[in-house]
């Protein structure tokens, strides 16, 4: 069973709470991932969401994502948001390290910091923080969701040994500002024996296009 995303605006930062976009909440020895440019310089993934995991227990019941910590999730996305972004990724299975998974396998208030981006004046470069809510969807659902099979044919068919780890449909609902080509839809995935294992480095994202 997948679990579906629902997102409504708040006026909260939602501090250590499951949110998407808005600032991540992180342990002080997390390291915000980034990705070379083509002069070789750091360059920060976007922040798409944290989920905390235990918000989405109830909906999990074989246990294929964690119940208790932080999930972070980054991609390479500014172009999709209508950006100057260094790396292009198209259709298909996105370069190494332009999707990145992180997890925190506690959550506490008192050590965990937000990292926020700011500009040269030292304005906010992230979008409000949106309030994540979950329930039971089918596996084929479309939208956002975790679990389930992807709703793209191109990664059904060339990501068929991945498990889907979050599904991204931009141009809907409060997700009107990320556009991917095409209407398409991003797949953050892992291999089966990976996320038995919990081993969050080796996700990939895959974009199909319809």
């Amino acid at each position: 069973m997948a679990v579906r995303i629902n997102l409504s605006r708040t006026e909260s930062r939602l501090f250590c709470g499951s949110k998407w976009w808005g600032d991540p909440d992180m342990p002080k020895d997390m390291q915000y991932p980034m990705m070379k440019d083509e002069t070789g310089e750091d360059y920060p993934l976007t922040f798409v969401c944290q989920v905390d995991c235990n918000d989405i227990a109830p909906f999990d019941p074989e246990g294929l994502l964690p119940h208790d910590g932080m999930l972070y999730f980054f991609a390479a996305v500014d172009e999709y948001l209508g950006f100057d972004s260094p790396v292009h990724n198209g259709a298909g299975r996105w370069e190494k390290k332009t999707v990145v998974v992180k997890y925190a396998k506690t959550i506490n208030m008192e050590t965990f910091e937000s990292y926020i981006m700011v500009d040269e004046d030292d304005e906010t470069l992230t979008s409000p923080a949106l309030k994540m809510e979950f329930e039971h969807c089918d596996d084929s659902a479309g939208g956002l969701k975790l679990l389930g099979s992807p709703s793209g044919d191109d990664a059904k068919e060339n990501m068929a040994d991945f498990v889907n780890i979050l599904q991204i449909e931009g141009g809907c609902g409060l997700l009107q500002d990320l556009a991917f080509p095409e209407s398409g839809i991003l797949n953050v995935m892992l291999k089966a024996s990976d996320l038995g294992f919990r081993n969050w480095s080796r996700a990939t994202g895959y974009l199909s296009l319809r």
